[in-house]
């Protein structure tokens, strides 16, 4: 664990990523609770969302391009809002020749808006937060050790079932298969099936040797230190201007 990265981890010395990893936790989770609780029918709260998420991208040196490439996950997402306006009841109103439900239009908003900053906050923490300063950050979180377990090796391990899956398809490939064809669908479930049990095979293997190894139930912290009060205070800015925004939405007409 002590030389492992995850791919969403971005090195780096910025002062994003010196932030103590329970301060960056407790941040995004909160911004992101501000995010959700902010009103649909308003615009100008989410580009100041945007606004902050540029320049703490500016200040931890993420590109654009690399959070671009990744926010793509969200796209069913997206699709589905893209529907609202059409399936939505009324009240109705007329854009480019097409009858839309308003409630539609602003739910659909709603999706898109929220889940797009929801996403690159939490892009944000996976890039500046390595994955070793977890178990740490966690733990002085006071999540239970077994949580913190099964969330550390899931980061782990999620790339390499990755891995093992892209081997069988090349293997596949190299074979004359096209996975992509609806005829082979057949050949892709039971390849689903393998690659199930070889990785349970390989968590028992992994297991034993962690208890082989003195594993007693819970990550080690690698001697990281606790967050001080003045990391704390400048830390959770970024979370209470959020929370500073979420209300004056509320409150301004």
């Amino acid at each position: 664990m002590s030389t492992v990265s995850h791919r969403l981890y971005l090195p780096g010395s910025s002062p994003v990523h010196r932030v103590p990893a329970e301060v960056k936790i407790v941040c995004a989770v909160v911004a992101v609770f501000a995010v959700v609780a902010t009103p649909r029918e308003l615009f100008w709260p989410f580009a100041v969302y945007a606004a902050g998420l540029f320049a703490l991208w500016w200040s931890a040196g993420i590109s654009l391009r690399w959070i671009a490439s990744r926010l793509l996950i969200e796209l069913p997402f997206v699709v589905l809002a893209v529907l609202l306006p059409f399936a939505a009841g009324e009240p109705r109103t007329t854009f480019l020749g097409m009858s839309l439900s308003t409630t539609g239009l602003y739910a659909a908003w709603g999706i898109i808006a929220k889940g797009t900053v929801g996403v690159a906050i939490s892009l944000t923490l996976a890039a500046t937060t390595n994955i070793r300063e977890l178990p740490g950050g966690l733990s002085r979180l006071h999540v239970p050790a077994m949580v913190v377990t099964i969330v550390v090796l899931m980061l782990r391990y999620v790339d390499v079932i990755a891995d093992e899956a892209a081997r069988m398809r090349l293997a596949r490939i190299s074979r004359g298969d096209d996975p992509r064809t609806i005829r082979q669908i057949g050949a892709t479930a039971r390849g689903i099936g393998s690659l199930f049990l070889r990785s349970y095979e390989r968590g028992e293997r992994v297991h034993l040797a962690m208890l082989s190894r003195g594993f007693t139930g819970s990550i080690t912290e690698f001697g990281t230190e606790p967050a001080t009060r003045r990391q704390w205070s400048l830390g959770i800015t970024p979370a209470v201007a959020a929370i500073c925004v979420c209300a004056c939405a509320w409150v301004l007409p």
